[in-house]
């Protein structure tokens, strides 16, 4: 069955999709903490983060009986996947050539890209407090990050690593939103986890990195990547993207960047600064102004 648009979507489901958003931002939050606790390479990484979710995926998907994507949502569903694994293995590998706050600075550019491709491809009027939110958002982002990533902010490796994983991320969310308008979120998040795990894979004996011998701590890390991460918080957020649209969507991931830092208090020991604090709050303005200035139908 085809679901609505979000502007055709009941409310009661609107409800349920921003409070499955909330639960997919406060999940993907953990990606940086693990990342950081398993120590492994950045491709690896991110090669065990989709593998652990497509063990999960897989059988729950094959045991469920239910309507297979059509063929132009499979090629969307793909090249989702395509897109992500490069959004993942970019952005973690970026953090080993520069720092992470320059990292995650430029990583979060994203919801840019989103909502000027949802209006110059796509169409799609965006009201004036969805673009006020959006500035918003990305100052408060820019704010929590501190000066240190303004001073080494500069065209090396790491930044352009960082700058084009913002693309992809994008182009991600874009494509995995069209191809929720018709197909459920378990096919979606299953097959794009599939394709993303073929891509990382490839890249993993590409570049000759070392799958195995790790200690126990990567391990568990590596499994709460890929079953708290992928799993828990790209479910959630799939199910929203079937009812909202990808630009608002896109600028209330922000959120994560607020989560990693509150999450990391207790458990990596990094307490945060004034400045942390008050661009968190400012990120969390935008998010609202995004929220209650939701992008409007097409005309």
């Amino acid at each position: 069955m085809e679901v609505p648009a979000s502007s055709e979507v009941r409310p009661d489901h609107k409800v349920a999709a921003s409070l499955a958003l909330a639960l997919g931002t406060l999940c993907i939050g953990f990606s940086a903490i693990f990342v950081r606790l398993a120590g492994a390479p950045g491709p690896v990484s991110a090669f065990y983060r989709v593998l652990v979710a497509a063990v999960v995926l897989v059988p729950w998907w094959l045991a469920r009986k239910g309507p297979r994507p059509e063929a132009r949502d499979l090629r969307l569903i793909f090249l989702g996947g395509f897109f992500f694994a490069v959004d993942l293995v970019l952005f973690n590998t970026s953090i080993l050539y520069t720092s992470a706050a320059t990292a995650t600075l430029l990583a979060n550019n994203s919801p840019l890209w989103v909502g000027l491709a949802s209006y110059f491809l796509f169409r799609e009027r965006l009201s004036r407090g969805y673009w006020l939110g959006l500035a918003v958002a990305l100052a408060g982002t820019a704010w929590l990050m501190g000066s240190d990533a303004y001073r080494h902010l500069r065209l090396d490796t790491g930044s352009l690593l960082a700058l084009a994983a913002s693309f992809f991320y994008a182009a991600y969310l874009l494509a995995t939103h069209r191809a929720r308008a018709r197909t459920d979120v378990l096919s979606v998040i299953t097959l794009s986890t599939l394709s993303s795990l073929v891509v990382v894979l490839a890249i993993n004996l590409a570049m000759g990195t070392a799958l195995t011998g790790y200690p126990p701590r990567t391990w568990l890390a590596l499994a709460g990547l890929g079953l708290i991460t992928q799993v828990g918080g790209w479910l959630a957020i799939n199910y929203a993207l079937g009812h909202l649209r990808a630009a608002p969507v896109s600028v209330c991931l922000l959120g994560q960047v607020v989560v990693t830092a509150l999450l990391a208090m207790p458990l990596l020991g990094e307490f945060l600064r004034f400045h942390q604090l008050a661009g968190g709050i400012v990120v969390l303005a935008g998010i609202y102004l995004v929220t209650r200035n939701q992008a409007v139908a097409p005309e």
